[in-house]
């Protein structure tokens, strides 16, 4: 069952110079104020969400996370538990 992607309606509220400005953007690419409008704002929502997905070290941070990814400390007491519970766990489903 394919589901077509439906067409919401998306109102915006701008001030006489913003809309002179965007009018005279979308104009410049050849393009709809609509189209122009919703292209930017996708572009934009694109990169702010791929920017908040992006995890940003120091060089201190990296060599530590690396030292700790190459040299793992031996598991805990804590870690051992929860890996005990977590077992138990995916065996009850499986059985």
């Amino acid at each position: 069952m394919t589901t077509k992607n439906k067409r919401q309606r998306l109102v915006v509220r701008a001030g006489s110079q913003q809309k002179a400005l965007f009018e005279r953007a979308a104009a410049l690419q050849g393009q709809s104020l609509n189209t122009f409008l919703v292209q930017s704002a996708q572009v934009t929502a694109a990169v702010v969400i791929h920017e908040h997905e992006i995890i940003r070290l120091t060089a201190r941070d990296s060599a530590v996370l690396a030292e700790a990814l190459l040299n793992p400390s031996a598991p805990n007491d804590a870690l051992r538990a929860a890996a005990q519970r977590y077992r138990a766990l995916v065996e009850s489903r499986e059985g």
